[in-house]
């Protein structure tokens, strides 16, 4: 089969060539060679799968601030694509952020930090999270997204040049609909999925609407999204940061870590540690020519 291997990062064009003699030592020679930007460049190999080629890559390019991704080059161009938002379509965690309005952020932010590594259940860390913002005016949601949320780079220009190629994208998020809904716009996601804070009069109650989206739920967004384009799981492309994320990661035909936690890169078909997200991107073969601003 034809395997793709891509590298992205200000040092992905002086690789090529290492990383093109470590692979030719298993596969022969690269049949193709194409730049498909500045900062990005395609290797193409006849090998009888991706995995053997893995470690050689990995050894090329050793601690370069490179990013790579290693795949059949047939069917890489992606039909859907699925992604967290908090961390990683976003450059913050909602949660936190809420909880910094209400005085509680080193505390709700530690309890993050052990669900997204997957040292404890997301559902119970969510409901004692959202617990502790009871009584948070509802005028401080609208205040953290005015002051804290940011896409993240690439972000808009993943998302738009991939629906503009016919893909569906969908934000799928353990978070809130109250910033789904807005960074689905703002990013350019046909669809988003999240979960509700309850609130009453004008202030949150610390209660979260069920059912808990959580990592099946993802998962099962990520099933029931293919199922309605009448296509396989091969033909989507998943990303995140944490370990709800991983269900759904592992599940679809590429799986993305995005500045993960190592239960998510360890498990991940390929990550970006180093560029911004316009990387995924170039791992389906897009040019910088195709991108939509």
């Amino acid at each position: 089969m034809l395997v793709a291997v891509t590298l992205v990062g200000a040092q992905a064009q002086s690789l090529a060539a290492r990383v093109g003699g470590a692979v030719a030592a298993l596969a022969g020679p690269a049949r193709e060679t194409t730049p498909l930007g500045p900062e990005a460049i395609d290797l193409v190999f006849e090998a009888e799968a991706p995995a053997p080629l893995h470690l050689a890559v990995k050894d090329a390019v050793a601690d370069a601030a490179v990013d790579y991704c290693i795949q059949p080059w047939t069917g890489r161009r992606k039909r859907l694509l699925i992604a967290d938002m908090d961390s990683t379509i976003i450059g913050c965690e909602c949660l936190d952020e809420l909880a910094d309005f209400a005085g509680v952020k080193a505390e709700v932010s530690a309890i993050t930090e052990r669900a997204m590594r997957g040292e404890i259940g997301f559902e119970g860390a969510l409901r004692e999270r959202v617990g502790m913002l009871k009584g948070l005016p509802i005028a401080a949601l609208e205040q953290c997204y005015a002051e804290r949320v940011r896409l993240n780079p690439g972000a808009a220009t993943m998302v738009r040049t991939m629906a503009a190629h016919g893909a569906r994208c969908v934000l799928v998020s353990g978070g809130f609909g109250f910033f789904t809904a807005r960074v689905a716009k703002a990013a350019g996601f046909h669809a988003e999925r999240a979960n509700t804070l309850i609130e009453a009069e004008g202030a949150l109650t610390g209660q979260v609407g069920d059912p808990i989206l959580g990592r099946e739920a993802k998962l099962a967004a990520l099933e029931q999204e293919c199922a309605a384009l009448g296509i396989g799981l091969d033909q989507a492309l998943a990303i995140g940061d944490g370990a709800n994320d991983l269900a759904m990661i592992t599940a679809a035909g590429l799986g993305v870590a995005y500045r993960a936690k190592p239960v998510v890169a360890a498990e991940a078909d390929a990550r970006v540690d180093y560029a911004d997200l316009t990387s995924l991107l170039y791992f389906q073969g897009y040019r910088e020519t195709d991108f939509v601003a």
